[in-house]
């Protein structure tokens, strides 16, 4: 993935695939935005029932839960 992927992760705070989301993240040390849907109202209407969602920002292509590895790093 390149250095300059601009990644976001949707989710809401004590959501556990949205730890174990965080956590496949972290694993490969990339830099990504944390973003609670909660918080926003358009996030939360779009997705709600989808989080977590990883977002692409460069290339908007999203890859909804659930995803591993392999997925994260394919998300160009």
């Amino acid at each position: 993935m390149s250095a300059m992927t601009k990644l976001t992760l949707l989710g809401t705070s004590a959501c556990h695939l949205c730890e174990q989301a965080e956590d496949l993240l972290q694993q490969l040390d990339v830099t990504y935005q944390k973003i609670d849907i909660a918080e926003q109202e358009q996030w939360q209407e779009r997705y709600a029932i989808k989080i977590p969602v990883l977002l692409n920002m460069q290339n908007q292509k999203e890859l909804c839960w659930p995803f591993d590895i392999d997925d994260i790093k394919a998300l160009k």
